[in-house]
């Protein structure tokens, strides 16, 4: 039974860090490619980050230079660093697979205020 379990958001001020992981199991996490995905109050979910099984990352433009994806394989453990965070970042955070096959998880709530 495939779970992705995300965890570490919170409340935080613009300009603050966050740092969120996923547990996730079931999968063949060290040959999966990854991705984290967030959806924003009455939008789509999008991409924001994918790290591949070599370990080779991507990130969306809104993103790239505050966020980074990295990855434990032993621990079969998905991670984000957020940081220079801004209101635009509030959204709830999602990890699957790089193109999403699984359920998604509960998703963890990042929210951006002063």
């Amino acid at each position: 039974q495939v779970q992705l379990v995300e965890s570490g958001g919170g409340l935080v001020q613009p300009g603050g860090s966050l740092a969120l992981s996923c547990a996730a199991s079931g999968i063949g996490f060290r040959l999966a490619d990854m991705g984290w995905f967030r959806q924003a109050p009455g939008k789509a979910r999008n991409l924001v980050a994918t790290i591949t099984s070599a370990g080779d990352t991507t990130y969306a433009e809104s993103v790239k230079g505050r966020f980074s994806i990295s990855r434990d394989n032993d621990k079969n453990t998905l991670y984000l660093q957020l940081s220079s965070l801004k209101p635009e970042d509030t959204a709830v955070y999602y990890c699957n697979l790089k193109v999403p096959m699984y359920d998604w998880g509960q998703g963890t709530q990042v929210t951006v205020s002063s």
